[in-house]
């Protein structure tokens, strides 16, 4: 019985000792080690509230999905109650009593000052997803994770907006604390790298008043700029547009751009509030749409309908997912270290000097820290990596409501890219961001009075309605610039109560410094001296001082003026063109060409004769071989461009009136004495004087009408023999007088007509930026076709005209391709006649001495090429002439002797000798031998005696 029992009982340990391993092993593998991170958040706030049910649903959905892990993270909650020492509380129980390894939170920027320190100094990491200052930089402590974006993250964008639309002044309205007051600096520096300035800036008090509001926004309505960027959160947002909407300020003409902390809660406002906001731009973080951000936007609202089923429900936005995102990462944080680094750790104690109780020092969030900056994933909100302590993004897109669309994702931008944007007012034109001040100040504008020169200013007063009219190009060009600035003004003479100029324009323009002018428009110079006490905008005329002087007609009556269209060295190049072709021609031609052959002093005039004819086109002679006539094509076209411009140029000069400077030395004026002009009231005056001229023979005048009188009359007659003038003047005044004066050189630098504002004035980069952008369209010439009347008689400043004569340089091309054409025609025709006279060369002995084998071959190319075809064709013509001996008669059609030319050269079958030619010794060739001569058969036809012993023998000179 006993051994029964003993038998059961072992039987019963096997079969349960395998069922006892396998649960202690599943306990085991069951077992988690749990990590304490603490909550701090404005629970109250709508914020907070969707920050924790983020970071619940966040471990939730981290740990059903890595059930392996062995840590959990375990989440111990504290309500800060919007209160800085609340939250700094909340931490230190967390940090004292709970010993949490890291903290998410706090909610707000100003709460994070405290425990960013705090965190610091035990080595806890504080992870925000809500504090967005730009203040709270990463570099203050290494163990602040700002899982969001700094706010100075979306200054590219907002800069971009307003580049793109070239608004130039705005004005920042902003919430007076510390998330406020972070951005502004940033904003203010990236708005001036493209040119826009920040005209005022409106802080807002947190706890301000509607009265304030209103007095504020009154205060805005009364500048002139439109643009308004706004920064603050949503409950100071609302208020401030639902005044601006009540004062007017949201109708066409305004442009108001919202930063991310409103438009991230555009959807959690109600309809009231959206419809004092419509028209406005909005810039939020772009974050992308997926399957994954989709389902839990669905599982998000069930759940927090669940949990404030009484409370008005908001959309989830930007900082929910962040909280998402950052429990989740540090959730891969803490499983990255290992269960075994945070199982009985011990506790270091540090005694806080605040007074507050001991706080433990954990060893291991060092390594949670390493950890939680190396974690890198793919987020609900997009990349998720905080390498250097904070979020980054790459994209913003900007929002139009009532739309609430998306216009653009880019931190840069430009208004082609832009889709459709609704302005406030509902209108569909883009704002110019400012307008005319009905109760501000305008600006006071100086005006020159003067009496000639009227087309760049002029002052005249209507006696029937007793108003100033004031016109000019100076006028003209300043109205345009004016235009697209937000400026108003009123123009002010600069003259006595008779209507006389009041001084100079020296005296006009310390009006300025004086302050008794807020600018001067006209003609004024930009002068070093005047720099001194103004400020000049960029110049919108021409610079420099130029001379004007008479000129007197020189027609040409010059006996050798036949020469002087062309140059010496175009003259000396032609002749020698006109010799070389003739040359080429009648090498081309002189063995088949009857009219290129006869004696030598014949053949050397037809080749003067030949080339210069063709000047005239009056060559009789005939071509007859395709390479000379190929060289004809081409030089005739030279020979037409030749006489054309000859006979233009010559024309000109014997027709067109030669106007000469009556003065080209400046010097010479102030040698001898001689009196000159200037402008009065101008700079020249004083000019004139540094150049050391007499001022007793400065002569001032006011009009061009008068300033002609003066030259008329001449420097001894009390006028003047030259007058200095600056250039924009000079062109007015040769406009006019073109065949009388001329302006000659040199030309003295100046900086040209500019208008005059005090010193540092903020409207000289204005108005300079937008004559600049007068001068490189084409509306510049518009406004001068309209004041500047333009003689077509005249040529421009130096207007005397010329009859330059013309240089090989306006030629070479053409002598070039005549040159490489005859060139290429020659050579081709002496490797043809080399080669078909090879045979001359191989039948001399090689002894035979160089000189004799080209004396051979010159002879040989001085005869008849009777394989031509040209001598074949006249053969059977030519025989008729010849008589029974073979004589050569005189033709039939003449009574003048036959000319060398017509003659016929008989071939070896005319000649009858009794014995071979080889017979015969050549007296001057050694051992007897057949000389060259006598071996190309033409001994004979070069002797002017018959050989000793040769029978008759019928021949013909050549």
């Amino acid at each position: 019985m006993r051994r029964n029992l003993t038998q059961l009982l072992i039987s019963l340990l096997f079969f349960l000792f395998p069922t006892i391993f396998f649960i202690e092993k599943g306990m085991a593998q069951n077992t988690t080690i749990p990590v304490k991170v603490g909550v701090v958040l404005d629970l109250v706030t709508w914020v907070g509230k969707m920050g924790l049910s983020c970071i619940s649903m966040a471990l939730s959905d981290f740990y059903a999905s890595h059930g392996h892990y062995k840590t959990r993270v375990v989440t111990k909650i504290r309500d800060s109650k919007r209160d800085v020492v609340g939250a700094a509380a909340a931490a230190v129980d967390l940090l004292q009593n709970e010993e949490v390894e890291a903290i998410i939170g706090p909610g707000s920027s100003m709460q994070a000052n405290f425990m960013i320190g705090l965190g610091s100094k035990v080595r806890v990491p504080i992870i925000s997803f809500s504090a967005t200052s730009p203040s709270l930089s990463s570099l203050q402590s290494q163990y602040f994770i700002r899982a969001t974006l700094n706010d100075s993250a979306q200054v590219p964008a907002i800069r971009a907006i307003v580049q793109a639309f070239g608004w130039r002044e705005v004005v920042l309205i902003y919430v007076d604390n510390e998330y406020g007051n972070g951005v502004i600096p940033s904003l203010t520096s990236a708005l001036l790298e493209v040119d826009a300035h920040v005209t005022y800036w409106s802080p807002i008090h947190p706890s301000v008043t509607d009265d304030q509001l209103v007095e504020e926004l009154d205060k805005l309505m009364r500048m002139p700029t439109r643009v308004f960027i706004v920064h603050m959160l949503t409950p100071l947002g609302y208020r401030l547009f639902t005044k601006a909407n009540e004062a007017g300020m949201m109708e066409v003409g305004y442009v108001w751009i919202l930063t991310d902390g409103i438009t991230d809660f555009l959807s959690a406002l109600n309809a009231s509030a959206i419809d004092s906001m419509q028209g406005v731009l909005g810039v939020k973080p772009h974050v992308p749409r997926t399957k994954e951000l989709e389902s839990f936007k669905i599982r998000w609202k069930k759940k927090i309908q669940e949990e404030y089923p009484t409370n008005e429900i908001s959309e989830l936005n930007i900082f929910g997912l962040w909280a998402y995102d950052a429990a989740c990462a540090l959730a891969m944080a803490v499983e990255k270290l290992g269960a075994g680094n945070f199982s009985l750790q011990k506790t270091n104690i540090s005694r806080d000097s605040t007074g507050f109780e001991s706080i433990r020092v954990s060893p291991v969030d060092p390594n949670i820290l390493h950890s939680l900056l190396s974690t890198r994933f793919r987020g609900l909100s997009g990349d998720f990596q905080v390498g250097d302590g904070q979020l980054h993004t790459s994209a913003f897109q900007i929002v139009n409501t009532p739309e609430n669309g998306i216009v653009r994702r880019s931190n840069s931008t430009s208004k082609a890219n832009l889709r459709a944007i609704t302005w406030p007012g509902e209108s569909p034109s883009v704002p110019k961001g400012w307008v005319l001040p009905t109760n501000g100040k305008k600006l006071k504008i100086g005006v020159p009075v003067k009496e000639g020169f009227s087309e760049f200013v002029k002052v005249t007063r209507d006696p029937n309605t007793n108003t100033t009219n004031i016109t000019g190009y100076s006028i003209a060009i300043f109205e345009s610039v004016m235009q697209t600035l937000p400026y108003a003004y009123k123009y002010a003479p600069f003259q006595t109560p008779d209507g006389k100029a009041a001084g100079s324009y020296d005296e006009l323009i310390s009006q300025v410094y004086f302050q008794k002018y807020d600018a001067v428009v006209g003609d004024t110079t930009i002068l070093a001296n005047r720099s001194l006490y103004v400020d000049f905008t960029q110049p919108y005329t021409e610079s420099g001082v130029s001379v004007i002087v008479p000129i007197i007609n020189n027609k040409s009556k010059n006996a050798w003026v036949f020469l002087k269209p062309l140059t010496w060295d175009l003259w000396v190049t032609s002749a020698c063109f006109f010799v070389f072709i003739g040359f080429v021609i009648w090498t081309l031609e002189h063995r088949i060409n009857e009219d290129f052959r006869g004696p030598r002093s014949h053949q050397v005039g037809t080749i003067f004769w030949f080339s210069f004819s063709t000047l005239v086109f009056a060559q009789r002679e005939r071509i007859v071989s395709n390479l000379a006539r190929f060289v004809m094509i081409i030089w005739f076209f030279v020979v037409l461009i030749l006489t054309q411009s000859y006979t233009a140029s010559l024309t000109s000069m014997l027709t067109v009136q030669q106007l000469k400077p009556t003065i080209t030395d400046i010097n010479e004026l102030i040698r001898t004495g001689q009196r000159v002009g200037y402008q009065n009231g101008s700079f020249i005056f004083a000019f004139l004087k540094q150049m050391k001229f007499d001022e007793s023979n400065l002569v001032k005048y006011d009009s061009p009408e008068q300033l002609d009188g003066l030259f008329s009359n001449g420097s001894r007659k009390g006028g003047i023999a030259a007058a200095f003038e600056e250039i924009p003047y000079t062109k007015l005044f040769l406009a006019k007088y073109c065949s009388k004066y001329t302006a000659v050189q040199p030309t003295y630098k100046f900086d040209g007509f500019g208008f005059v504002f005090p010193k540092h004035s903020p409207l000289v980069s204005d108005v300079s930026m937008r004559i600049l952008h007068l001068t490189e369209g084409d509306q510049m010439a518009k406004v001068e076709k309209v004041w500047f009347e333009q003689n077509s008689s005249c040529l421009g400043l130096n207007s005397s005209p010329s009859s330059d004569n013309i240089g090989v340089d306006s030629f070479w091309g053409l002598f070039l391709i005549a040159g490489v054409a005859s060139s290429a025609a020659l050579i081709i025709c002496m490797v043809t006649f080399l080669y078909e006279n090879r045979d001359a060369l191989v039948q001399l002995d090689p002894p035979t001495p160089v000189w004799r084998k080209i004396k051979a071959l010159a002879t040989r190319f001085d005869n008849k090429d009777l394989s031509s075809h040209t001598f074949r064709k006249s053969e059977m013509g030519e025989r008729s002439g010849i008589n029974g001996t073979g004589a050569v008669t005189a033709s039939p059609a003449t009574n003048y002797p036959p000319s060398p030319s017509s003659l016929s050269v008989q071939t070896q079958s005319n000649f009858a000798f009794s014995r071979p030619a080889s017979e015969y010794g050549d007296p001057m060739s050694p051992n007897g031998q057949t000389s060259p001569e006598t071996a190309f058969g033409i001994e004979l036809a070069n002797s002017n005696q018959e050989p000793k012993g040769v029978p008759e023998v019928v021949h013909a000179n050549n």
